[in-house]
């Protein structure tokens, strides 16, 4: 059998033999090309070789039209008909910069920053969605060797002012919906300077906002400023500060992540290594997550050095079901290639389930027999062109029609959901990486495409599995050598903004990151990600069991919109809280015969609390789950979690300790049944 990697050096101690992808076997991947050693360069290597090909695509709000829509809500216990209304956006087609353009307005803003007083080294936060204006004015501040500090648009005020205040930033990027939370930030942070938006603002925003602050600009404005007072580049060097990028964190302040431009740049050189092949001169990508993730700023700059078009998108105008006389995003866009995290792809997996529910038994029939088919096709490398065109092309065109493969990361997608979607859809490659290394570890290329593995070491990272004895995960261990993954390489951070303490803990004296995450080789030198080393819960029987592990595998249930895993010591088998998909839950209950309207009394409802637990295990016996990893029971949660009530970070994974003590009391209760 082929092996993607290859070992290298001598054996390590408490550990396996360090591996390497097999395309960089005697030196790790560091620039894409010889000119590119910078962020600053990779724009200007695609403007030089692709110029007038379209770089970055926009749509305009032309119009938001108002709908009242009757509802029905269930007041206690009485069904009450209300009137709300909704917003629906009509939007152009897409708008094209190309590469010329884009340099062009890049230099620009840079241009402009400098003239209004910003020198080498200062630091911009840029707090905004995903956007044209976002990738712009970092680009922009790049020419002027200026760095970018990020936050997620969904931080809130405390993260926000902690980012702002740690790094000292002396300007802040936004767009207008964002101003009143600017507002009230600003005046908290002594090393700031002025605030620029995209976009549209609205005036008492503006006038609040220069109450705190006076220094108020528009991009347009910052770019006519540098377009006035021209400005030679100050070109970065390899070493220089790119980024401080700050984590949601599930406890405490977020952390600022240190990276180089050299850091960003071995990424990308990695990814081209493995995946440029792949990439043609008509491909496109659809950009909607959030820039401030890793993920998506190492793809949408690794994009412009292919000469990828970017078409930015918008979560709310992504399909078809907000707009109004025209299509969403993707359907417009329709790209060739697109990311996603797993909830964007259980999203997808679970609107293509309901709508083969609905249909008629003859055509769920014909739909099953031929997933079962292409998936026998697949897996002997044979064509599908004929099955693709006759049953699944209605699928493909939800996503545009165009899509030819698609990545996901940010954490781990359960296998049954990659299968689902790689045969329905279209290949989903999985990835493991951190902030901390560049999204950069393990990426499966075409040719590695499976399922319940992340592929082979990128060609910019070295990786070895250390011994983690307490839960018998070992090198030595038989067909597959496991352990915690350590990663090494020039895509790896130096450490953690003014945060020593926490660097010593990640890293060690010699440049290992300890992700803390448990993977074991695979015969053909692909990784699979088994367990967190934080989430490892031993059980009352003496066995251990991955709590991110089960909440991958058990969310991918129809009637689970999200899922926390709680394990006592104390107890042989773990439980769950999960908040149910309500439509789906009412769904159910009508199907057998429970009639109550309330959501809350809906939940609590214990006959219909068994059928999603039946579900559930259904899902685990499919995974082939042990017998410790089955739930015991679970409990309703009535309550949505979100960034707003606290539970879930900015990157929309879960608050698990905050989740666990918000839900004390039934948790205690469910396991006090166990203990009887």
């Amino acid at each position: 059998m082929k092996s993607f990697t290859v070992e290298v050096g001598p054996e390590q101690l408490n550990g396996g033999r360090i591996r390497r992808s097999h395309l960089s076997p005697d030196a790790l991947a560091r620039i894409p090309d010889t000119t590119v050693h910078t962020l600053y360069d990779v724009l200007l290597y695609a403007k030089k070789k692709y110029g007038h090909r379209n770089a970055f695509g926009y749509r305009s709000v032309e119009k938001v039209i108002k709908e009242d829509k009757q509802v029905t809500k269930f007041i206690d216990g009485e069904e009450k008909q209300q009137t709300k209304t909704w917003s629906y956006f009509q939007l152009s087609s897409y708008k094209y910069l190309t590469y010329v353009q884009a340099s062009k307005e890049a230099h620009y803003l840079g241009a402009g920053y400098a003239h209004l007083g910003l020198s080498e080294k200062s630091k911009v936060e840029i707090f905004s969605p995903t956007n044209m204006g976002w990738l712009l004015t970092a680009h922009g501040l790049f020419t002027q060797n200026m760095s970018i500090v990020t936050a997620y648009d969904t931080l809130g005020e405390d993260g926000l002012l902690h980012s702002m205040n740690e790094t000292e930033v002396e300007a802040i990027y936004t767009t207008g919906e964002l101003l009143p939370t600017v507002a009230k930030v600003v005046g908290k942070c002594p090393s700031l300077k002025f605030v620029v938006y995209g976009g549209d603002a609205k005036l008492e925003h503006l006038e609040q906002l220069r109450k705190a602050l006076p220094h108020v600009y528009t991009m347009n404005q910052v770019a006519e400023l540098g377009k006035s007072n021209p400005r030679e580049p100050r070109k970065p060097e390899p070493e220089d500060l790119c980024c401080i990028m700050y984590t949601s964190g599930s406890t405490g302040n977020p952390k600022g992540v240190v990276l180089s431009h050299k850091n960003l740049v071995s990424a990308i050189a990695g990814c081209h290594k493995l995946l440029g092949h792949l990439i043609t001169d008509h491909d496109s990508m659809i950009a909607y997550l959030p820039l401030a993730h890793i993920l998506e700023l190492v793809v949408e700059n690794l994009c412009i050095f292919w000469g990828v078009t970017l078409g930015y998108a918008n979560v709310k105008t992504l399909t078809d079901a907000s707009v109004r006389n025209c299509k969403g995003d993707i359907k417009e866009f329709r790209p060739t290639v697109m990311t996603g995290v797993p909830a964007v792809w259980e999203s997808i997996r679970k609107g293509v389930l309901g709508k083969i529910g609905s249909a008629s038994p003859k055509a769920q029939s014909l739909f099953h027999k031929a997933f079962a088919t292409k998936s026998w096709l697949m897996d002997r490398h044979l064509p599908t062109t004929v099955i693709d065109k006759v049953v699944f092309s209605k699928i493909r065109d939800q996503v545009g029609g165009r899509l030819r493969f698609a990545l996901s990361g940010g954490a781990p997608l359960s296998l049954e959901t990659q299968k689902f979607l790689s045969v329905s859809l279209c290949p989903i490659l999985g990835g493991f990486g951190m902030t901390e290394s560049c999204g950069m570890a393990c990426i499966m290329g075409v040719d590695q495409f499976g399922y319940g593995h992340v592929g082979a070491p990128v060609p910019c990272c070295e990786i070895k599995l250390v011994d983690v004895p307490d839960a018998n995960y070992l090198s030595t261990n038989y067909p597959k050598p496991q352990g915690e993954i350590w990663v090494r390489g020039p895509a790896v951070t130096s450490g953690y903004w003014k945060r020593d303490d926490v660097t010593k803990e990640a890293f060690t004296d010699d440049l290992w990151l300890q992700t803390g995450d448990i993977g074991e080789w695979n015969e053909n030198g692909t990784l699979s990600i088994i367990d967190r080393k934080k989430n490892l819960v031993k059980l009352s029987n003496g066995e251990y069991i991955a709590l991110e592990k089960l909440e991958s595998i058990y969310k991918s249930c129809l009637y689970c919109l999200n899922l926390c895993v709680y394990a006592d010591s104390l107890l042989s088998r773990p439980v769950a809280l999960v908040v149910p998909v309500e439509a789906a839950l009412r769904k159910l209950a009508q199907d057998n015969g429970i009639d109550e309207k309330d959501w809350e009394r809906l939940c609590a409802n214990q006959s219909l609390t068994k059928l999603v637990l039946k579900a559930l295990l259904d899902q685990g016996k499919q995974a082939d789950l042990k017998p410790a990893e089955c739930l015991f029971d679970i409990h309703l949660c009535s309550e949505e979690w979100t960034t707003d009530t606290g539970l879930l970070t900015a990157a929309q994974k879960i608050k698990r300790q905050d989740i666990v003590k918000k839900y004390k009391t039934s948790l205690d209760a469910i396991n006090s049944m166990q203990k009887s």
